[in-house]
């Protein structure tokens, strides 16, 4: 008897284990989200450059009310909807409009805002309709709704347009004067003259319209059910209204902008230097990593590209022209996209963010390190394989011992331009989310809209990093001479 209840007890730890493993493996499961974080009060980071807004905080607490986990993506707007298209996301919660050209190629959540776009312009401009814009520029933010609604109304109003990839940029674009006027949803514009952009609000909103969270076309339904059940919840226990309050009320904002007022020596270069050190540093970090992973990557790539240029065979030089004139032709910003959005299109298989930056760095970096090894053994006079060559010593072996260590010579200070080169090229990468330099500045410049402190800093960042490159080539240059 007693064994028989041994047995029975048994059974039923191990019923108890597994139940508690599943529930448990359950719970544990991550969602990749994109979103912008440089569209504030909606997606952005805060001083202590923790992402916060309506859109994250909804996103959190949806996800605890429904037990399960998001792992926020920062790739800016217009990369979020083509890395969901090519299944490199879960999802995107990023102020995006439900029209009815998104639902042809994405599934979407029920309504969880709403809004409506107005036009805005400078503080001391004396616009004030649309009928004033004929024969002028209007500045707008691709991919977004309220740049779809103005262009809409371009013929009839008779203005140009100008696109830019985050809101900052075209509100800057608008104060300097170089735009007379942009179009944003409403509580975005709002918010951000509240805090201190010096634009001011002209027309009232019109074609309003909701904010919803979208999945590409018949996948992640789980997710997607999940989403509506937890909005349903946090909107019966109140948490909705309060993060709308967080960001939305005429108190909170105000307090923002006093906050603001009272910390005006955090505003200066020093400051924002202070406040944003780890962020910058971390973003730093990540530049000079990627840098240098690709580097070693690209180099190995390069010589033996720029190596086929060199042997006598007429496929494997014909290979290594092909190679070269390929990645050298592309721009670095379309390979990009092509490696990270098109090849999972095609294949299924995600490809992570930072392996798309090597590989991509890699494939443009490898052909121009190609050229210039293929440039360096060409470079070295003829007559000295001819020479090697009649003493006997076969082909390899000429190269090995004769020609390779003069052309290495003249190779060694292009490695160093190269990687000089890489380091600045890396920024471009921000397009597909690497939380590179440039990318970290752009989160900054949302949160305090300090553009051109920000970018200042960032521009005195990458050029002590540059000058101290140019050192150590100008130092191998000398002693290798």
């Amino acid at each position: 008897m007693s064994k028989k209840l041994l047995i029975i007890l048994s059974t039923l730890c191990t019923l108890l284990f597994f139940t508690s493993f599943s529930s448990t493996a359950k719970a544990q499961k991550t969602y990749q989200i994109g979103t912008d974080v440089t569209y504030p009060p909606f997606e952005f980071a805060n001083k202590d450059n923790q992402y916060v807004g309506i859109d994250i905080d909804i996103l959190k607490a949806i996800a605890k009310a429904e037990n399960f986990k998001v792992e926020i993506k920062p790739v800016g707007f217009n990369a979020a909807v083509q890395s969901l298209q090519s299944g490199q996301l879960d999802g995107i919660m990023a102020g995006m409009a439900i029209t009815d050209e998104r639902k042809v190629k994405f599934d979407f959540s029920k309504p969880y805002y709403k809004t409506g776009f107005v036009m805005a312009v400078a503080k001391d401009s004396s616009i004030k309709s649309l009928e004033q814009l004929r024969g002028k520029r209007v500045a707008l933010k691709t991919g977004t709704a309220a740049a779809e609604y103005a262009l809409s109304l371009k013929d009839k109003y008779g203005f140009s347009t100008v696109t830019f990839d985050d809101s900052d940029n075209m509100y800057n674009d608008v104060v300097t004067g170089n735009s007379v006027a942009c179009f944003e949803d409403d509580p975005v514009m709002q918010y951000a003259i509240k805090t201190g952009t010096k634009l001011k609000i002209v027309t009232k909103p019109a074609r309003g319209g909701y904010y919803g969270f979208a999945v590409a076309k018949g996948k992640n339904q789980e997710l997607l059910q999940k989403f509506n059940a937890g909005l349903a919840k946090i909107k019966q226990n109140g948490e909705y209204a309060k993060i709308k309050a967080r960001y939305l009320s005429t108190k909170t904002v105000s307090q923002q902008k006093e906050a603001k007022t009272d910390s005006a020596n955090e505003r200066t270069f020093w400051g924002l230097l202070k406040q944003n050190r780890e962020a910058l540093l971390k973003g730093l970090g990540e530049t000079l990593y990627l840098t240098i992973v690709a580097i070693f990557f690209a180099t190995i790539f390069g010589v033996i590209v720029g190596l086929l240029g060199i042997l006598p065979n007429k496929f494997a030089q014909g290979l290594s022209t092909t190679i070269i004139y390929i990645f050298r032709g592309l721009p670095l910003l379309v390979l990009a996209l092509f490696i990270y959005n098109g090849i999972p299109s095609l294949t299924g298989v995600k490809i992570p963010a930072f392996i798309a930056g090597v590989i991509t760095l890699m494939l443009n970096e490898g052909a121009y390190t190609a050229a210039f090894v293929k440039g360096g053994i060409e470079a070295v006079d003829k007559g000295q394989m001819e020479a090697a060559r009649s003493l006997g010593l076969p082909f390899g072996k000429a190269m090995q011992k004769v020609i390779l260590p003069q052309g290495l010579r003249l190779m060694v200070p292009s490695f160093i331009n190269q990687f000089i080169i890489t380091l600045k090229d890396t920024s471009i990468l921000s397009i597909i989310g690497i939380l590179e330099l440039t990318q970290t500045g752009k989160i900054i410049i949302a949160r305090n809209l300090e553009g051109f402190k920000v970018w200042t800093i960032i521009a005195l960042i990458y050029l002590i990093v540059i000058t101290l490159l140019t050192w150590l080539s100008n130092y191998v240059q000398k002693k290798m001479n």
